[in-house]
Parts: C-alpha cells; sequence; structure tokens
C-alpha cells in the first residue's frame, strides 16, 4: 500500500493548521493526485492562537498567508460520518466523498461549563472571537471561568479594554501548563495590574450574570467566559469503528494503513504516555509526519515532538521550548528575574532540557539549543 500511486485521491477533514500542514506536506513529498480539503467553518485557514492575542487585543488579522498546495477546498461543511469499508466520508450536506488516502485533522471545540443555551461565552473559533472583542468593548465587568493560558489571556485582554475581571481558578493560574515557579510569576504580575483571581472550582451557570462555584458561593458579572478546556471532535467517527471518543494514533500518525490523524483530535505516543497536545506547533509536526506516512508508510520517520508553547499576557510574552510544566528553581542563562527580560532553562529527569524566555527577542532555534545542557 506505500507509494503515491495507491493514493490518487487523498481527502482532508479539517481546515485548521493540521489540515493545511497535511496538504503543504503531501505536495512536498511529491503527492500529485486529486488533494481535497473539507473545513466546517466557513472562511479560509486562520491562525487560531491569534484570536486570543492579536485580534482580541488590538484587532489584528489572524489571516494565513495563501496557500500554495492548490488543493479544492469545501469550505462550511462538517463530516459527519465515515465508512472505512467504502472508503467514504459523508458531510452534512449530504454530499458524499471517496477517497483512497485519508487525513483526520478535525480538531477540537471548546468545553462548556453549562448547555449549548448557556449565557457563557467562549473562545475557540473566528466568529467567537469577534463576538467577544464586540462585548468587550462596551467595558462590562467580565467573570472568566478557566486559569489556563487562554483563560489568563482573555483576561488580559478585558483589563486591556478596561474591564473589571475576575477569574476563578481551581488552583494556582497555570500552574498544571507551567509549573510552580512562573505560575507564580505570572499571577503575581496580574494580581499587582488589578486582576481578582478567585480560588474555586466553577459547577455551573447561574442564569445570564452568575456562575456557581462548588461551594455554594456565587460571582456575578455582565459577561461570564469559560475557558476550561476542549473536546476533540470525534463524534463523526462513532460508527466508524476508528474512535469511541478517543482517536488514537500511532507513532508516524496512522490509524490504519490509509488513514492518518493529526492535531487536536489526535492522541499520540510522547515520553509521558498516549495523550494529546493541542498546541499550534505539535499540530503542524504532527500532521508533516502523517503526511509522509501516509505515502510511504515504514520509512516515514516516527514523531519525535519538542513542543513549542507561547502566551501573551499581562505585558508578560512568554516562548517556552520542551515539555511543561517544569518543577524546581531554574538555571538563569540571562537574566535573573522570571517575569522578564530573561532566558531560563530546567531539566527533566529523563535529561531532556526546557527553555523558557520571558520578555526577550530570542529566535525559537537558539532557544531550542539553550534547552540543551550540552548547548
Amino acid at each position: 500500500m506505500n507509494g503515491t500511486d495507491a493514493r490518487r485521491r487523498i481527502l482532508v477533514v479539517g481546515n485548521g493548521i493540521a489540515g493545511q500542514s497535511a496538504c503543504d506536506s503531501l505536495r512536498t513529498a511529491g503527492f500529485d493526485g486529486s488533494l481535497t480539503i473539507v473545513g466546517d467553518e466557513p472562511w479560509t485557514a486562520y491562525s487560531r492562537p491569534a484570536l486570543s492575542k492579536a485580534l482580541l487585543v488590538d484587532g489584528g488579522s489572524p489571516e494565513l498567508a495563501s496557500p500554495m498546495h492548490q488543493a479544492t477546498e469545501m469550505l462550511g461543511v462538517a463530516a459527519v460520518g465515515l465508512d472505512v469499508d467504502s472508503r467514504r466520508v459523508h458531510l452534512d450536506d449530504g454530499t458524499d466523498l471517496p477517497y483512497d488516502g485519508l487525513v483526520i485533522a478535525s480538531g477540537s471545540r471548546a468545553r462548556r461549563l453549562g448547555g449549548v443555551d448557556s449565557a457563557e461565552l467562549t473562545l475557540r473559533t473566528l466568529d467567537d472571537a469577534w463576538v467577544l472583542r464586540g462585548r468587550l468593548a462596551a467595558q462590562p465587568s467580565v467573570v472568566v471561568v478557566g486559569a489556563g493560558a487562554l483563560g489568563m489571556e482573555i483576561a488580559s485582554a478585558a483589563m486591556a479594554v478596561g474591564c473589571q475581571v475576575t477569574v476563578v481558578a481551581d488552583g494556582r493560574p497555570m500552574l498544571s501548563h507551567l509549573g510552580p515557579h512562573l505560575s507564580e510569576a505570572f499571577t503575581a504580575t496580574a494580581v499587582a495590574q488589578g486582576l481578582t483571581i478567585v480560588d474555586g472550582a466553577a459547577a455551573r451557570i447561574d442564569g445570564p450574570r452568575g456562575v456557581i462555584l462548588r461551594d455554594g458561593s456565587r460571582i456575578e458579572a455582565e459577561l461570564i467566559v469559560t475557558a476550561i478546556g476542549d473536546i476533540p471532535n470525534t463524534e463523526w467517527l462513532a460508527t466508524s469503528g476508528l474512535a469511541d471518543g478517543h482517536l488514537e494514533a500511532d507513532s508516524r500518525g496512522r490509524i490504519r494503513p490509509n488513514i492518518v490523524a493529526a492535531g487536536d483530535v489526535a492522541a499520540i505516543p510522547t515520553r509521558q504516555g498516549i495523550r494529546r497536545i493541542p498546541l499550534w506547533s505539535s499540530a503542524i509536526e504532527q500532521a508533516k509526519v502523517a503526511a509522509v506516512a501516509l505515502l510511504t508508510g515504514d520509512d516515514a520517520p516516527e514523531l519525535d515532538l519538542d513542543p513549542y508553547f507561547w502566551t501573551e499576557q499581562f505585558g508578560l510574552n512568554l516562548k517556552a521550548t520542551g515539555h511543561l510544566p517544569v518543577a524546581g528553581e531554574p538555571e538563569f542563562l540571562v537574566g535573573e528575574r522570571p517575569d522578564g527580560p530573561s532566558v531560563m532553562r530546567w531539566t527533566h529527569d529523563d535529561g531532556r532540557g526546557v527553555a523558557v524566555a520571558v520578555n526577550h527577542r530570542i529566535a525559537i532555534p537558539r532557544l531550542r539549543r539553550m534547552a540543551s545542557t550540552a548547548g
């Protein structure tokens, strides 16, 4: 089943960065057959990280450069089913698309605290971002439920336009994402700028303006935004036999010889076990490997992720290479304070390094080199 001759029609489900990267990589690897990409949003591909950064803060464009892969785009239609025996994907407009090779890059959606009709806003899509930006313009009081990187970026953007903001945090903000040292530094900076942090787990949305915590207390604001994680979009695979709420790929992104997966939808082998890594850079690297594996099978390289993560909030710009979170005190390579400008390094028990730059203009390749204790 190896070789481009066996894959004359390749279908990519998902028009995010994983899907786009897969198309680019297929062409780079020499695939010159029929290439179709399906996206459930009506927009051309855009930068999802930019929604909570450039767009929400100053209206900056999240547009990506025009693709060069010349795939046929089918936008505004969603995949609702997959028949692996007949090799067909069913779309919600009634169309059936045949394929020889399939890339599953259907991404994920925002997890909600309430139901679909609750008053909360989420930030996952371009439409979400424009709605939230419009609501923040009126400078309402805001409660953000969730203190991961996304929740804190939303809180930072809301405060930047003059909103009074409270973050509901189940533990210290970004502790599970960054580790105690960086979490403490970022939290202290946010609080110093006026952010209110309520330590507690949210239980439910209460009407248009209330959030009930698990201890029974109620927090009220004019605008409620939840940032409590994501859910992989695997429902359309329910009858395919490929996924039961969990889509697991091998080290080359393969689900079957003619089906690969990449991006937020896929759980992959890592040094920390089988897990999803819903990061922009991870989606790109997964897609590159999966695309080659679809064409060449075992001849494709295995994925060995060295994740890259960045966040911008409360005047701090963090770039990190390596597996987060990190424990213990850092080695300072530049500067002396974790709230920057600085470059810090940690080393995990397995010898892998993590390098973090805060408010420091440094090229990512150099930061990756600095993550190595031998660098």
